[in-house]
C-alpha cells in the first residue's frame, strides 16, 4: 500500500537530516556543523587495521550487516553506512532474554562484514566479548566506537579494527561512519598512552576515496545561495511541469545537497524520497552504454576507428558496413532517429500472457513473440536509410547499433555487464536495467499513463517504446537508478575513471570520450556537451566549456563540470500522466543549474 504523507516535499538537506532518522537531536548546520565536523576528525583515531580492512573495498563481495544495542545516534550511523552500500541493521536489544547474543550470532550467518556500534555502556554487557570473538573468526568485524578512553579500555585485547571517537555527537556518528567506506580521512592518532596496548601516536590514517555527505559551507558554498533550488524546483510542480523531482548537488567530492521535492503522481498519495528509482531515459546513452564502450575501449577490445562490419557481420551487407564506430557515438553516421516501434505491432505479435511463445514482457498483459527484435527491429535498423553523413542526427539507433557490438564482443547482454563491472563494485544499490526484478513498484516513479498502445501505467516498466520491445534492455533507453547511484558514478568520472581505490576507466579515455570531438556539434563520443553558441545556454548559463552529461526524455539530467569540480543531477518523471513539456518551457533544469553555480560563485 502506498503512504500518505501531507508535506508538499521530503527534504534531506546534505544527507543528513534523513527520512525516519530517530535522532535524540537534530545535527548543526552551516559552519557550526563544519566547525563540529573538524572536532570530529580530530577526535577519531583508528586502531587494528594492518590488514588494511578500512576503507572497505571490494564491496561486490560484501553482504554487510550493521548492529547496535545503545548507541544514541545509531540511525545516523546506519544512514550514511546505506549510502555506500546495502546495509542490513540489527538492533542488538531485541536479542535480550528469552533470547540471547548467540541468536544474534545464527541471524548474522548470511553475512561476511559485521560493523558493530558500541559505547561504554555497551561494554559492561559480559556476553559481547564472546559475542564479538565468535564472529571474527569466521566473518570481518569492525567496531565503531564511541565514548572516552575507559571505553576503549575495555577493547584493549582486541585486535579486529576499531574506529574510535570521543564525541559522542550525530556528527561523530556520521564521520565514523563515512570513515568506514572512505567518505572522510581518518588522520588522527592517539594522542596519550591509554594501556601497555594502546600507546601515544598509535593508529592508522586513511585517505578519502569515496563520497563524502555534509554540508554546503563544507564546500564554501553558503546554504542559503542554495534556496532558490526550492523556488524553481516548487514553480514546476505547481505548474504541473512534473509531479515531483529530486536534486543532488556534488561539489569536491562531497554531496552537498540532496532533495526531494512533491510526489509520485499528482494524486499526491506518495511523496518522493532521495531513494526513489527513476526512468533515465536518453541517459542511458552514457550511463550504460558509452561507460561498456569506454572499458572495451581501454581493453583493446574495440577500435572506435573500425567500422561497424568490422564487428557485425549482419551489418557487412547493409550500408552500415564501412560506418566507423566514431561517427555512431558522435550521432554523425547519417542514421534515422528512429525506426516505427510499439504502433507497427500487429495483433498477432503479442498477448496478454506469457507462454514460451511470447515471452517477452513489455508491460502487464503485454508480452512480445519470441524473437522479435531479431526479425523484426533489428533487420529494419540494419536495412534503414541513411540520411548524409558527416552531419548531425541525433540518433536512439546509434546506441542500440553499439548495444549490439559491444554484447557481440562481450558476448553478455549489456545489462549484466554494467551491473557486475560497474554498478556493484562501485556500491550503486538502484542502478540497472529491469527494476521490477529487484525493487518494488512502490520505490519506482511511474512514467506515462499509455492509454493508446500499452494500456497502463508505467511502474518500473520503461518509458521509451523501443527500448519496450527490446524487453527492457536497449542501449538508449531503459536504466533505472537513484540520484545517490548516478553521484556515485559521475564522481568516478569527474575522478577520470576512478573511485574507492579503484580505476575503473584510464583518465585518457574518460579525457577523449568527453572532450568536444565533432567539426559539426558539441557532441563528445557518446556524450553530450557544453553549448559554444551562447544564445543557447546549454546546459546553463554559467556552464564551463568542460562540462559535460546528458539529458533524458522523462525529465531528466545529469551534468559534470570539471572546473568547478561539480556533479549536478536532475531526476523528475515529467511525462506523467502524459508528456508534457512544459519542463523544457521553465528551462527547470538549466535554472537550477544556474542556482548553483550562482552559489559556487558568491563563495569564490
Amino acid at each position: 500500500m502506498k503512504k500518505n504523507k501531507g508535506s508538499l516535499y521530503t527534504l534531506v538537506l546534505s544527507g543528513f537530516i534523513l527520512i525516519n532518522s530517530a535522532c535524540a537531536q537534530n545535527p548543526p548546520s552551516g559552519k557550526a556543523y563544519v566547525d563540529e565536523e573538524r572536532l570530529a576528525q580530530q577526535s577519531t583515531v583508528l586502531l587494528n587495521n594492518s590488514g588494511y580492512v578500512i576503507p572497505l573495498q571490494n564491496l561486490e563481495q560484501l553482504k554487510i550487516a550493521s548492529i547496535h544495542f545503545s548507541n544514541t545516534y545509531a540511525a545516523d550511523f546506519d544512514s550514511l553506512l546505506s549510502k555506500y552500500a546495502k546495509v542490513t541493521i540489527f538492533n542488538g536489544n531485541s536479542y535480550a532474554a528469552p533470547k540471547s547474543l548467540d541468536d544474534l550470532s545464527g541471524d548474522l550467518r548470511m553475512f561476511n562484514m559485521l560493523v558493530i556500534q558500541l559505547n561504554e555502556a555497551d561494554l559492561s554487557n559480559p556476553d559481547l566479548a564472546g559475542f564479538i570473538s565468535y564472529n571474527q573468526r569466521i566473518k570481518n568485524v569492525v567496531i565503531a566506537l564511541f565514548g572516552s578512553s575507559n571505553a576503549l579500555l575495555k577493547l584493549n585485547n582486541v585486535n579486529i579494527p576499531v574506529i574510535w571517537s570521543e564525541r559522542i555527537t550525530p556528527v561523530s556518528a556520521f564521520y565514523s561512519a563515512q570513515a568506514i567506506f572512505g567518505g572522510v580521512p581518518v588522520t588522527q592518532k592517539l594522542r596519550q598512552n591509554i594501556s601497555p596496548q594502546l600507546r601515544k601516536n598509535m593508529g592508522f590514517t586513511t585517505e578519502k576515496i569515496r563520497l563524502q555527505y555534509t554540508v554546503p559551507e563544507d564546500a564554501g558554498v553558503n546554504s542559503d545561495n542554495l534556496l532558490g533550488i526550492d523556488s524553481v524546483a516548487n514553480e514546476a510542480i505547481l505548474d504541473q511541469a512534473t509531479p515531483g523531482c529530486v536534486v543532488l548537488v556534488a561539489k569536491d567530492g562531497k554531496v552537498i545537497f540532496n532533495k526531494a521535492y512533491g510526489y509520485h503522481t499528482y494524486d499526491k498519495i506518495e511523496p518522493d524520497e532521495l531513494t526513489d528509482i527513476f526512468d533515465l531515459a536518453s541517459m542511458t546513452k552514457i550511463s550504460a552504454t558509452t561507460m561498456e564502450t569506454m572499458q572495451l575501449y581501454d581493453q583493446h577490445k574495440l577500435n572506435i576507428d573500425t567500422t561497424l562490419g568490422y564487428y557485425l557481420p549482419q551489418a557487412q551487407k547493409t550500408n552500415k558496413n564501412d560506418i566507423h564506430i566514431r561517427e555512431v557515438l558522435e550521432h554523425q553516421a547519417g542514421l534515422i532517429p528512429d525506426i516505427p516501434t510499439i504502433e507497427a505491432v500487429k495483433p498477432t505479435d503479442y498477448t496478454v500472457d506469457s507462454s514460451a511463445d511470447f515471452p517477452t514482457k513489455v508491460n502487464e498483459n503485454y508480452y512480445l513473440r519470441k524473437d522479435y527484435f531479431k526479425d523484426i527491429m533489428w533487420p529494419e535498423i540494419l536495412n534503414s536509410p541513411l540520411r548524409i553523413r558527416g552531419q548531425y542526427v541525433y540518433s536512439d539507433l546509434g546506441m542500440v547499433i553499439m548495444q549490439q557490438v559491444d554484447e557481440t564482443i562481450t558476448a553478455t547482454p549489456e545489462n549484466l555487464f554494467v551491473q557486475k563491472e560497474l554498478y556493484t563494485p562501485l556500491g550503486m544499490q538502484t542502478a540497472g536495467f529491469l527494476p521490477l526484478y529487484r525493487f518494488k513498484p512502490e520505490q519506482i516513479i511511474p512514467t506515462e499513463d499509455d492509454k493508446t498502445y500499452r494500456h497502463a501505467l508505467l511502474d518500473g516498466y520503461v518509458h521509451d517504446p523501443t527500448a519496450a520491445l527490446m524487453g527492457g534492455v536497449a542501449g538508449h533507453a531503459g536504466l533505472f537508478a537513484s540520484a545517490n547511484d548516478l553521484a556515485i558514478l559521475y564522481q568516478m568520472m569527474l575522478n577520470r575513471g576512478t573511485y574507492g581505490g579503484v580505476q575503473y576507466i584510464q583518465p585518457e579515455t574518460v579525457d577523449l570520450f568527453t572532450a568536444k570531438q565533432s567539426a559539426v556539434s558539441r557532441r563528445g563520443l557518446g556524450f553530450d556537451r557544453w553549448d559554444p553558441i551562447a544564445d543557447h545556454h546549454y546546459p546553463s548559463q554559467l556552464a564551463s566549456p568542460q562540462t559535460y552529461g546528458h539529458t533524458g526524455f522523462t525529465g531528466t539530467c545529469v551534468w559534470v563540470d570539471p572546473k568547478y569540480n561539480l556533479v549536478y543531477i536532475f531526476l523528475s518523471n515529467r511525462v506523467n500522466p502524459t508528456v508534457s513539456i512544459k519542463l523544457s518551457n521553465l528551462n527547470t533544469r538549466p535554472r537550477i543549474q544556474d542556482v548553483i553555480y550562482q552559489a559556487i560563485m558568491k563563495g569564490m
